[in-house]
C-alpha cells in the first residue's frame, strides 16, 4: 500500500470503534502515526493491537470529548509530542425518535459529544495548524445532515451542525494553509448496528437489516473499510485542492432515492 502519510501524525477521535478504527487502520497502513482518541479505552486497545499486528505506529488516549478542558490538554500535550499534520472527527453518538420522543436530556447528549466534541477537537488544535500554516481537518457529517430522514431530529440537529462548522473552517481558514471537508456517511454496517438491531428487534433483527441495507439504491450497507478509503484519500496530499466540501458515500441514498 502507498505510504501516503509516512512522517505525519493523525489524530482521530471515536477510534476505538466501528468507522474510526477502521480509518485509524488504513492511516497507520499507509505509514501515519495515528493517535488513537476514545472514551473506552479497551476499544481503542483492540485498534492499537491491530495497527501494531501490521507494523504501525499508534498510541491511545482516553478522553471525553464533550469536556473541553480535557481535550484541549490532551490534544495540546499530543500536539507538543508528535505535531498533528491531520485531525479526523469520527467520534459520535446516535439517537433515534422524533421531536416527541427526544427529551431535553437526549438532545444535550447528542450536542455535548457530537457538536462540541468536534469544535473542542477542532478549537484545540486550529491554532497550532494556523501557525505552521498546515493541517487536514476531516468530520463525519451524514446523510441526515442534508436530507430528511425519520426518526433522527437529534441525531440530525447534531450532524446540520457538523456540516456547517466544516463549510465555516474552511472559509475561515483556507489562506492559511488549512484544508476542512467532512464526508456523508449513509448506513454503514457497524458492530452499533448489529447491536442496535438485536436490543430493538430481537428475532426480526435480520429481517429489518435487510430492509435498511435496501433503503439505499445500492443495495447493501457500507464498509468502515470503503469509508476510510475516502477519508485517506481527503487527507493525503493528492487531494489538496479540495477544501469546503462535503462528500455523500451513501450508496445513492441522496440523488437517488426518489
Amino acid at each position: 500500500m502507498d505510504q501516503r502519510f509516512s512522517h505525519k501524525t493523525a489524530l482521530v477521535t471515536g477510534g476505538g470503534s466501528g468507522i474510526g478504527k477502521s480509518i485509524c487502520l488504513r492511516l497507520a497502513q499507509e505509514g501515519a502515526r495515528v493517535a488513537i482518541v476514545d472514551l473506552d479505552e479497551e476499544s481503542a486497545g483492540t485498534t492499537l493491537d491491530g495497527i501494531h499486528s501490521q507494523g504501525g505506529k499508534a498510541s491511545v488516549h482516553r478522553c471525553d470529548i464533550a469536556n473541553h478542558q480535557a481535550v484541549k490538554e490532551l490534544f495540546v500535550e499530543l500536539n507538543n509530542q508528535y505535531a498533528i499534520d491531520i485531525l479526523i472527527n469520527s467520534a459520535g453518538i446516535a439517537h433515534v425518535g422524533t421531536i416527541e420522543q427526544c427529551s431535553e436530556e437526549d438532545l444535550d447528549r447528542l450536542y455535548q459529544v457530537n457538536v462540541k466534541g468536534t469544535y473542542n477537537s477542532m478549537a484545540a488544535l486550529i491554532g497550532f495548524m494556523k501557525n505552521k500554516q498546515s493541517g487536514v481537518i476531516l468530520n463525519l457529517a451524514s446523510v441526515a445532515s442534508s436530507v430528511g430522514i425519520a426518526d433522527r431530529f437529534a441525531y440530525s440537529m447534531s450532524k446540520g451542525a457538523v456540516l456547517t462548522m466544516t463549510y465555516s473552517v474552511a472559509k475561515d481558514y483556507i489562506g492559511d494553509g488549512i484544508r476542512c471537508n467532512a464526508i456523508a456517511p449513509g448506513r454503514v454496517h457497524t458492530p452499533f448496528v448489529d447491536n442496535f438491531l438485536a436490543k430493538n428487534y430481537g428475532d426480526n433483527a435480520q429481517k429489518m437489516f435487510t430492509k435498511l441495507s435496501q433503503s439505499q439504491p445500492i443495495g447493501r450497507m457500507g464498509k468502515p473499510q470503503e469509508i476510510a478509503a475516502l477519508v485517506a484519500y481527503l487527507c493525503s496530499d493528492e487531494a489538496s485542492f479540495i477544501t469546503g466540501c462535503n462528500f455523500p458515500i451513501d450508496g445513492g441514498f441522496v440523488t437517488l432515492n426518489n
